[in-house]
């Protein structure tokens, strides 16, 4: 199937591979089999009610964690502070699904990762910077020395290891699907999304409540707001990257154990970097803040951007390689492969099948596109040694999946 107006006609294989029940031998991973009598093993099978339990119970707590933002800043202030902390929040999740457009990651796996960084990360972070702040004035600390202390060394602590261990948790738990570099990336902006949502809410409500009735008080939520929500919104994002990265980097190694020790130094340069950007804002009359966010909030993020774009590219050289693979035994035509390693080939490949086939095709081209895109990287795990005793199956129950979708794409664009 061709995709005008790059490619000129050229047929379809009629059904993928000579057999479509069985994986051509060439197609199999080094080191791996077939399922039982090379027939397509079923579809692995999802999360389920642990998932569905987990989703409610941070539901809730996501609930019970504004409901304390709200007794501290007033529930007057919490309908607008809630829509001005959206809005950062907004910004965030596109920025989040534009690097998560080649292999979307799992709803489940990033609502559990946002209702964390929303729920427990901000509640854990509440107890413990309050106790580490009762603790330092009752030692002898003067109140000053407490703020400093608390912002620029015990809350990048706390909160960088309570948004860590989200991450860690859907690495452990979606470790299949958790492919590298971008996963973890997006995992860890989702978790970071959470939480700077909430504090966002505290941030902006506590300066409603402080000013209200005094002159000038307006001007200090505009203030508050273009501090964090327009200056600094992906603040909590570039600081929680790193663990998401070193995770990310976990998942691509041979060695299963990797994320042990890439997992402690990717929460440690998050603290480093969370204390450093705090700890400028508590200096002087501002103009600390000011040089900080000059010359390394804005480098840092133009380099988190330009690894954005880097891994977007690496996925797509990724996509290329391994689906090229298949299509030497017929599972892909080249117009196909050509077609689902670009982006905007797969942007106009949906519009073309839109025209063709309405909604329905371009809902069958969508997901075409995500079966491919889900088998490719299935056989790079596979062909990078990482793959574990259960890779045959799911190489076979992605093959399966991938003829279900082609014959799904073929019905609806039959003229």
């Amino acid at each position: 199937m061709t995709y005008p107006p790059h490619h000129a006609p050229a047929p379809w294989p009629a059904g993928g591979p000579a057999h479509p029940t069985q994986v051509p031998p060439s197609m199999t991973p080094p080191g791996l089999v077939p399922g039982a009598g090379g027939m397509l093993a079923p579809p692995r099978r999802g999360h389920g009610v642990g998932t569905v339990v987990a989703l409610v119970v941070l539901g809730v707590l996501v609930l019970v964690a504004i409901a304390v933002i709200g007794l501290q800043i007033g529930l007057a202030a919490l309908p607008l502070a809630g829509i001005l902390a959206f809005v950062p929040l907004a910004l965030v999740l596109l920025a989040i699904r534009w690097v998560d457009r080649w292999e979307p990651e799992p709803w489940q796996a990033l609502a559990v990762a946002f209702g964390w960084g929303a729920s427990v990360s901000v509640l854990v972070a509440l107890v413990l910077n309050t106790g580490a702040m009762m603790v330092l004035v009752a030692a002898g600390e003067s109140a000053l020395t407490a703020d400093i202390l608390g912002a620029a060394v015990v809350a990048p602590v706390t909160e960088e290891s309570i948004k860590a261990l989200g991450v860690l948790l859907v690495f452990l738990v979606w470790r299949r699907s958790f492919d590298g570099p971008v996963d973890g990336l997006v995992y860890a902006a989702t978790v970071a999304a959470g939480f700077a949502f909430v504090e966002n809410i505290l941030y902006f409500g506590s300066t409603m409540a402080a000013t209200q009735g005094i002159p000038g008080g307006g001007e200090a939520v505009v203030t508050i707001f273009l501090m964090r929500g327009v200056m600094s919104p992906f603040a909590h994002l570039l600081f929680t990257a790193c663990t998401g990265l070193a995770l990310g980097i976990a998942a691509e190694q041979r060695n299963r154990w990797a994320w042990l020790w890439l997992f402690p130094l990717g929460v440690l340069v998050a603290m480093v970097l969370h204390g450093l950007w705090n700890g400028s804002a508590m200096m002087g009359d501002g103009s600390g803040f000011i040089v900080m966010y000059v010359v390394f909030q804005v480098p840092l993020f133009l380099a988190t951007v330009g690894l954005a774009f880097w891994l977007r590219r690496r996925e797509a050289r990724v996509v290329r390689q391994r689906l090229s693979e298949y299509a030497a035994s017929w599972w892909f035509a080249p117009a196909e492969v050509v077609m689902l390693a670009s982006l905007g080939e797969r942007r106009r490949a949906r519009a073309w099948a839109a025209g063709r086939g309405g909604p329905e095709g371009k809902a069958a081209m969508a997901h075409f596109q995500r079966v491919a895109t889900r088998l490719a990287y299935l056989r790079h795990r596979a062909q990078t040694h990482r793959a574990d005793l259960r890779a045959a199956h799911d190489e076979n129950a992605a093959l399966e999946d991938m003829l279900t979708a082609r014959q799904r794409l073929q019905r609806a664009l039959a003229v």
